[in-house]
């Protein structure tokens, strides 16, 4: 399995390098420029030129190779599928999100209730097919127990896709941040996915992670691109899909901490300015908090970076348990 990890690393990143400068000189002469979050600093104000979209490319490279890898080598199943199916599906609806946004030039983008159906959909299809071949039940790690769900695997599906792209996109605040947790996130899925002979979801792991190499060689400070909510979405919803196919789903609290931490952050701070009139955090997402607090972006980033990592160990230990 060595070399076909090798082989799918290889080739998207070294697509995704290639491709990459065509498609940001390709999105300035369009103008599809990022419009500022509501949530970013001031000093941030100036990404304003910088291209959106970079997802596509992430999202389209992995896509291709793992369907003719997994092709080839005669290793295409249901469950490779449906992590496709969600990546991409979640990937579309950023990108309608994103172009909206471009078009308006305003971050109103899709409307929230539409934007929850289209997310409900992808949640029914991935149901419809997951059920067909795996159960619907939960382990609990180091209980050595499963507790079953049945139809409210349903419920659980949508909470963890919803919530795993939420998270991502709040953390996609500062140059190379979420598409460098989403590396360290992915890794305990890779090694579950090679333990369990997983070659599919191991294909497509790794076949992401080159394209997200790629992607950050011109994402890292100072930024050429954005991955915009067309790709920030589309990794919340892989990283949930794999924990599903994989039956990691509780590891992903562990895997993905960074972005459960910044999700917590941002919740809790709306809660008590509605209730009590008062903030908990001085800014929110809490990466800008660093920030005011006197950090450079880089080192907030490599922080951030570093309790990735740490948290991806946690993820592994978890799920071996």
């Amino acid at each position: 399995m060595a070399v076909e990890i090798l082989i799918a690393f290889v080739i998207s990143l070294a697509a995704v390098v290639y491709l990459m400068p065509k498609w940001i000189s390709y999105l300035k002469i369009l103008s599809f420029n990022q419009n500022v979050s509501e949530y970013s600093l001031q000093e941030y104000k100036e990404k304003a030129k910088t291209p959106i979209m970079g997802g596509v490319l992430f999202i389209v490279v992995p896509v291709i190779v793992t369907i003719i890898e997994t092709l080839l080598l005669r290793q295409f199943r249901v469950d490779t599928a449906i992590i496709l199916i969600v990546f991409a599906g979640y990937g579309l609806i950023g990108f309608i999100d994103d172009y909206l946004i471009v078009v308006k030039k305003n971050n109103d983008g899709l409307k929230p209730g539409l934007k929850f159906l289209m997310q409900l959909a992808l949640a029914v299809i991935f149901f419809w097919l997951y059920r067909s071949h795996a159960v619907l039940d939960v382990r609990i790690p180091f209980l050595n127990k499963t507790v079953y769900f049945g139809a409210l695997y349903g419920l659980l599906i949508l909470f963890m896709f919803t919530g795993s792209s939420n998270a991502v996109n709040l953390t996609d605040g500062m140059d190379g941040l979420a598409a460098g947790c989403t590396v360290f996130a992915l890794i305990p899925y890779l090694v579950f996915g090679i333990m369990q002979g997983n070659h599919g979801a191991v294909i497509f792991i790794a076949s992401l992670l080159g394209a997200l190499f790629g992607y950050l060689k011109y994402n890292i400070k100072p930024a050429k691109i954005f991955m915009g909510d067309t790709g920030s979405l589309a990794l919340g919803a892989a990283l949930a899909a794999l924990a599903m196919v994989e039956k990691q789903e509780l590891t992903l609290i562990l895997a993905g901490g960074v972005f459960v931490i910044e999700t917590l952050c941002v919740l809790i701070q709306q809660i008590s300015v509605r209730t009590i009139h008062k903030k908990v955090f001085i800014y929110t997402p809490i990466h800008y908090a660093f920030v005011l607090k006197g950090m450079g972006e880089n080192q907030v980033v490599h922080m951030l970076w570093a309790c990735a990592a740490v948290f991806a160990v946690l993820g592994l230990i978890t799920g071996l348990r």
